[in-house]
């Protein structure tokens, strides 16, 4: 699994995330700021909340989506593939 960040400027945050199989995670992490995804593969996710609660979550190549500020949780690879997205956090 792997983070490369992109861009990080006065405005955005950029960063590319790279799973290489099933069960490589983002760790967990706490969302400071509204974020748009922009998956690239399109895969299936857990999405880990920090209650301990599971969700599937099912990215589609191409169709980004926007979450507001405060998510706490890990995402994990549920694929069997890599996965990747872009997240571009929105400092403005």
């Amino acid at each position: 699994m792997g983070a490369t960040l992109d861009e990080d400027n006065e405005r955005v945050r950029i960063t590319t995330w790279s799973f290489a199989g099933d069960g490589d995670a983002t760790g967990p992490h706490v969302h400071e700021l509204d974020y748009v995804v922009v998956p690239l593969t399109g895969g299936t996710l857990t999405v880990v909340g920090a209650d301990g609660s599971h969700a599937t979550m099912e990215q589609v190549a191409g169709s980004p989506y926007f979450r507001p500020a405060g998510a706490a949780h890990d995402v994990v690879n549920a694929s069997g593939r890599a996965v990747s997205f872009v997240e571009i956090e929105l400092k403005v």
